[in-house]
């Protein structure tokens, strides 16, 4: 683990070292993003697992980089992480289907924009809901490559119907 800040150990102990870090501020500079983690019903969560499984080790040429806490039911990828969680609960714009923004590689997307640059896409017509949230960083880039390389596994994982 690399920190932000270095001091001289060999008087201390550790102990008396995370004390110091703790009360100078020093932080991992290998911090990680978070999510919360869903918690649906036994038959989504199978799902989830089962999409975990095949989910690819890069996204729009990101890395994995899975935030805390660890779960099969969250991902991510890049740094700020573009971060996916499975399992969600429906959200309230998406009442019917014509609620869907549009279609990616034969998922069909809600498109959230969440008011600072940044968006969330959520999974429609599907045995589980499906959330991609996509900080401002990669949105201007062109994040869509992220919904792109999610299609294959979301379909071969979660099947076709309504989640609820």
């Amino acid at each position: 683990m690399n920190f932000s800040c270095h001091r001289h150990t060999a008087l201390f102990g550790l102990p008396a070292l995370a004390l110091l870090m703790a009360a100078t501020g020093c932080s991992s500079a290998d911090d990680g993003a978070s999510a919360v983690v869903p918690s649906p019903d036994a038959k989504v969560t199978e799902l989830c697992q089962n999409l975990d499984k095949v989910l690819p080790k890069k996204i729009d040429g990101l890395d994995r980089n899975d935030p805390e806490p660890r779960s099969a039911l969250t991902a991510g990828w890049g740094s700020p992480a573009i971060i996916l969680r499975c399992g969600v609960e429906r959200p309230a714009k998406m009442s019917d289907e014509n609620a869907l923004s549009g279609e990616v590689n034969g998922v069909g997307w809600l498109m959230e924009n969440q008011g600072d640059g940044s968006y969330r896409f959520t999974s429609g017509l599907r045995r589980a809901y499906v959330e991609v949230s996509v900080p401002t960083k990669w949105v201007q880039r062109d994040g869509s490559g992220s919904l792109v390389d999610l299609a294959a596994p979301i379909k071969k994982a979660i099947p076709e119907g309504i989640a609820d």
